[in-house]
């Protein structure tokens, strides 16, 4: 166990190898106190806070797999497969067959590369940046009024790790995303965009993003990014042509991915 801070609701610890973890009985009804409080603590304590369904709580995974992920080879070799596999569809320009009375999807051009580009440049902090605790506790407020239902079901946990994809990796995902691979991912995204995973529900993940991208040369790549961390959302539902998808990130400050 771990020593917890002051003024949490009530609670349960629930053993996850290779740590236990911290679990709120219900939602915490003063989260909007709480919660940036918790943030600012987490470095000191080690304690990172999460939102998550309990129901979503898959087998937890170590760290090392995300380790082991060399993410610029990984995104390559999957940036080959997903191309052979669509560029079919990018290079008709015919509408897919819809029903009656439904508008045809827009032609999807998908993303501008032949190759892999290599990651996104990392945007640098500035005066204006907020912290990446600031960008979390935005993200809550904007979850709180838009995401209420949800909210409702979830529990704050917290995880001894020191970063927020790793905690995510010991909660453990029942959603069918390739875990490691995300993991790496958002171990990236937090340095190079200051991104935290601030909330689970089910099969949605929501990151808070402290330094978007501000250059639109650098959306594409970007975007193909979240295209490869396979969420079923990105492009794909509802059908978004990629430019489309990829303009849309440059000063977005919240992420969202979903898996089926």
């Amino acid at each position: 166990m771990f020593t917890l801070p002051d003024g949490l609701p009530p609670s349960r610890f629930l053993s996850r190898d290779p740590v236990p973890v911290w679990v709120s009985d219900e939602f915490p009804q003063d989260i909007e106190r709480l919660w940036p409080r918790l943030l600012s603590e987490q470095r000191t304590r080690g304690l990172v806070p999460l939102l998550c369904w309990p129901a979503a709580m898959g087998r937890p995974l170590s760290p090392d797999h995300a380790d082991a992920v060399r993410l610029e080879e990984v995104l390559a070799a999957d940036f080959i497969e997903y191309r052979r596999r669509r560029l079919p569809f990018w290079t008709d320009p015919t509408p897919a067959p819809v029903p009656a009375g439904v508008e045809p999807w827009p032609h999807d051009p998908g993303p501008p590369f032949e190759q892999w580009p290599g990651l996104t440049p990392a945007m640098p902090v500035t005066s204006a940046s907020p912290t990446p605790e600031q960008a979390a506790s935005s993200l809550l407020a904007g979850l709180i009024e838009t995401c209420e239902f949800e909210l409702d079901e979830c529990r704050l946990v917290l995880v001894p790790a020191q970063r927020s994809s790793d905690a995510l990796a010991c909660v453990g995902w029942s959603a069918e995303a390739p875990l490691p691979l995300l993991c790496a991912l958002l171990r990236s995204w937090e340095d190079r965009f200051g991104a935290q995973v601030v909330a689970m529900f089910g099969s949605e993940l929501h990151v808070s993003v402290a330094r978007p991208l501000v250059e639109a040369e650098h959306a594409s790549r970007l975007a193909l990014e979240h295209v490869l961390s396979t969420a079923d959302n990105i492009v794909d539902d509802p059908p978004t042509p990629f430019p489309e998808y990829a303009t849309d990130l440059v000063g977005r400050t919240s992420w969202s991915f979903w898996w089926d």
